[in-house]
């Protein structure tokens, strides 16, 4: 989630056509006039014309549906076509992320560049100092970098007494922990699959919606209409989005045609018992440390970029995985969704058989507009399984620790790393490395302020804060 902008109103406006598409107010036909109905010819186009407006649309919708641009053999193939081509199969894969190719050719490689503010001043320490003679004067009065010399060290930006030099970085890149996200000869950038962690943070910080989430909506919608039980398994952090009472919320989530409404926080009990005697284990056996295990985003920078840290990694399973088991058991054959506030939950799912489908808080709200629920008024639901304060706490940095430390009776010392960053990343290495920790256990979370800041959620994490307190207890 991030601040209100262009880009975030465009992905919510196509999610909502879409499910009037799917819930059947519209034709399926009527998926090929949504990039027209969205970018009229009346319209100041974005881009270059309409045309390239409408195409990069298309794009995204085709992306949404679990194709990749590249997959286009036919430019004259409809959505439709492509949307039947998804309804006939489950679309569960392990690609999570695309990039359109059509919205990403506007950022050039980050470098540092010279402004019309440089003075041409007899100090030049940007000249003097650099490490690698990438700064010249030109005509005697400006500087000038040389992008091919340059490798990057800031000094010159640092040192220039008229701050005369910005650096202009490439935002997906800039802020991928893993450099995960490189540009290709073209410019387009390319995310290795064998890299990313989906923490989502290259969606959230895009500027042109170029990187784009696959959806289950079509095969969501699919099960709703179907004769076969379908569940709704909800996150924790959906108690700090909509800003109404969770009865209220789950009658609403009733509305749109689940048959049961379950929170994951049933499972976060089971994950907080079994991690902490899980914890007490490793502790009496001479292990120094054990950190959580419960954020997708972070087990994965382990088993990608951290392998030595490993073994100090919970093997408990994540809350979903519990929580999935439980409805499996009493509900064999119900069709199992999972709503929730991030990517990397419908990247865990792809190991779930009982979980197929998965989405974030942006597409249900989605769902809610295109059914004209108002949750306010929607008829008060209780969960299936529930879970107390401290298991929905798991949504907030801090919870974890939280859980653990009133299961073990404060017997351990606990800690928490919100946000993977390179700094945090520097952090764990250095755990990994020197087999301890600063404390007992160390709760991870990939996104600030825990789940709650989730890619996929609809409000700032300080107020769904509140929020969720209020509702958990």
């Amino acid at each position: 989630m991030t601040g209100k902008n262009n880009t975030i109103l465009t992905y919510r406006q196509i999610l909502v056509e879409l499910c009037r598409v799917f819930n059947q107010e519209r034709p399926f036909q009527d998926i090929d006039r949504i990039p027209l109905e969205m970018r009229p010819k009346s319209r100041q186009p974005i881009r270059c014309c309409v045309h390239k407006d409408r195409a990069v649309l298309k794009y995204k919708i085709m992306a949404m549906l679990g194709f990749d641009a590249r997959d286009e053999e036919d430019e004259l193939f409809p959505l439709s076509a492509y949307l039947d081509v998804a309804l006939q199969y489950d679309n569960k894969s392990s690609q999570v992320l695309t990039v359109v190719d059509e919205a990403c050719s506007s950022c050039q490689k980050g470098n540092f560049h010279v402004t019309e503010f440089c003075k041409g001043c007899e100090a030049r320490p940007c000249i003097m100092n650099c490490p690698v003679n990438a700064i010249e004067m030109v005509d005697g009065h400006h500087a000038q970098i040389d992008t091919e010399k340059c490798i990057g060290c800031g000094k010159c930006e640092k040192l220039c007494p008229y701050h005369a030099i910005s650096y202009q970085p490439v935002p997906c890149e800039e802020v991928c922990p893993v450099g995960a996200i490189t540009k290709d000869e073209n410019g387009i950038e390319h995310i290795d699959p064998a890299k990313c962690i989906h923490c989502g943070k290259c969606i959230v910080h895009c500027p042109f919606g170029a990187i784009i989430e696959k959806t289950y909506l079509a095969q969501v919608y699919k099960s709703l209409q179907s004769e076969q039980k379908t569940i709704a398994l909800v996150a924790p952090s959906i108690l700090g989005q909509f800003r109404n009472s969770r009865e209220r919320l789950y009658g609403a989530i009733a509305a749109l045609g689940f048959d049961e409404v379950v929170e994951v926080a049933a499972g976060a009990a089971v994950t907080a018992k079994k991690e902490s005697e899980e914890l007490k284990e490793r502790i009496e056996k001479g292990d120094a440390f054990m950190t959580s295990s419960c954020c997708r985003a972070y087990t994965e920078l382990v088993h990608k970029h951290i392998k030595p840290l490993e073994t100090f990694v919970s093997d408990t399973a994540t809350p979903l995985c519990y929580t999935s088991e439980m409805v499996k058991e009493q509900f064999p054959d119900a069709i199992q969704v999972f709503i929730g506030p991030c990517i990397s939950k419908k990247h865990e799912i792809h190991e779930l058989d009982a979980v197929p489908y998965a989405l974030s808080f942006e597409e249900l709200g989605a769902m809610f507009v295109a059914g004209r629920i108002e949750v306010e008024e929607a008829t008060e639901t209780k969960a299936a399984f529930t879970g107390g304060a401290l298991d929905q706490g798991f949504a907030m940095a801090g919870g974890v620790s939280e859980a653990i430390k009133t299961a073990v009776d404060g017997a351990f010392t606990t800690g928490e790393i919100s946000g993977i960053d390179k700094k945090s990343i520097r952090m764990l290495k250095k755990f990994a490395r020197d087999k301890k920790a600063e404390s007992q256990f160390v709760e991870v979370m990939s996104c600030p302020e825990g789940c709650l800041g989730g890619c996929g959620t609809l409000i700032s994490p300080n107020q769904a804060k509140v929020l969720l307190k209020k509702n958990a207890e």
